[in-house]
């Protein structure tokens, strides 16, 4: 694997520890597309380095058990302005 992209999962992954952002965000960041970030941190980083990558899976799994809270707020607000 060439080192860019190496150092480039890595970043990605202590970035989302540290902020606990999304792949959307985190894709925004580093200015790649989404599927680049699910790729770097769901087969990269199990390659690379994989206590990360369980501290990546965790924040994921904890994202989407919030997922339906989330989406049904947005959806409050979005007639709320209506």
């Amino acid at each position: 694997m060439n080192k860019y992209i190496i150092d480039r999962v890595l970043e990605e992954a202590n970035y989302i520890i540290n902020t606990n952002c999304n792949i959307r965000d985190t894709a925004k960041k580093y200015n790649v597309s989404k599927s680049t970030v699910h790729k770097d941190l769901h087969e990269r980083l199990l390659e690379i380095d994989t206590a990360l990558y369980k501290q990546i899976a965790n924040i994921f799994a904890n994202h989407l058990d919030l997922r339906h809270i989330n989406g049904g707020e947005a959806t409050r607000k979005k007639y709320a302005k209506l």
